[in-house]
């Protein structure tokens, strides 16, 4: 008896163990870091930036042709349309403006993780095509919050969060009358999709069908050359959760030493894994 009181009253004391758990393995998360990240940008718009000059619209979701696509951070004002990307990353930031990929690397670790100039360039371009924005009005603006460093000359709209703000402050061309401006809000706030959990679910789930559609065969083609038919090599396996390209990995230890898997390329940011098949 005494000792099931004992065993109670540890239970009891330690209480709190198993929700601090479930709050550092959220912390680590890709999505929280994520939104951590929106969270301070949100910040530095709100304090250097003046908010009768510069509207902050948050979380927009935007039809296109395939699906929907979301922006994080559009700055509307009399000077432009300034679309911001945001990632948060620590390490060091290898990168050209017309590569596909980037490199993130931590101690000797490398991940790679696709270019943020050309994911941004699809939402200035869904920007364009549904309300009609001349393209020479739209600033594409990369912030990159957390410990890095970048080890490649970047373009000016490639920065930190401060250098963001100068850069959006960089542009004093007045490209719009308050009335244009004013007008231009609500038609992209008409235009956007109602924010939500449901918004959020559909783009989650169309995520997963790109990446779904990547996995599958192509159709073998028919071909002038010899052979008559050859055969199309097969696409990157990509990863579920958050559709960066997976890599082939052998475990090190215990029981399945040697087997070789699957591992998510941005590991240990994501750390998907998967059969080879």
């Amino acid at each position: 008896m005494m000792m099931d009181g004992y065993t109670d009253m540890i239970f009891k004391s330690l209480w709190y163990i198993t929700p601090l758990i479930l709050i550092i393995g959220l912390i680590k998360t890709p999505w929280f870091k994520g939104k951590l990240g929106e969270l301070q940008v949100n910040l530095l718009i709100r304090l250097f930036l003046p908010s009768n000059q510069y509207e902050l619209l948050k979380n927009i979701t935007l039809p296109t042709e395939d699906g929907t696509t979301q922006i994080d951070h559009v700055i509307v004002s009399r000077y432009g349309i300034f679309v911001l990307e945001t990632k948060n990353m620590s390490g060091w930031i290898f990168g050209k403006e017309n590569q596909k990929q980037w490199t993130q690397q931590i101690f000797k670790q490398k991940y790679k993780f696709q270019n943020p100039l050309h994911q941004n360039y699809k939402h200035l371009k869904t920007l364009e095509a549904n309300f009609g924005i001349p393209e020479e009005s739209l600033h594409s603006v990369i912030v990159f919050i957390g410990d890095s460093t970048f080890k490649n000359n970047m373009p000016d709209n490639v920065t930190f969060a401060r250098g963001a703000i100068e850069y959006i402050k960089s542009f004093q061309k007045v490209v719009y009358t308050n009335d244009q401006l004013l007008e231009l809000i609500m038609v992209i706030n008409g235009g956007t999709k109602v924010r939500g959990f449901k918004t959020d679910r559909e783009h989650v789930t169309h995520v997963k069908d790109i990446v779904a559609k990547k996995h599958e065969k192509p159709k073998a083609v028919q071909s002038s050359l010899q052979p008559p038919q050859r055969q199309l090599m097969q696409p990157a396996p990509v990863c579920l959760k958050c559709g960066s390209d997976m890599i082939e990995r052998v475990t090190k230890q215990g029981s399945n030493k040697g087997q070789k898997f699957l591992g998510c390329s941005t590991f240990p940011r994501c750390r998907s894994m998967a059969k080879i098949v």
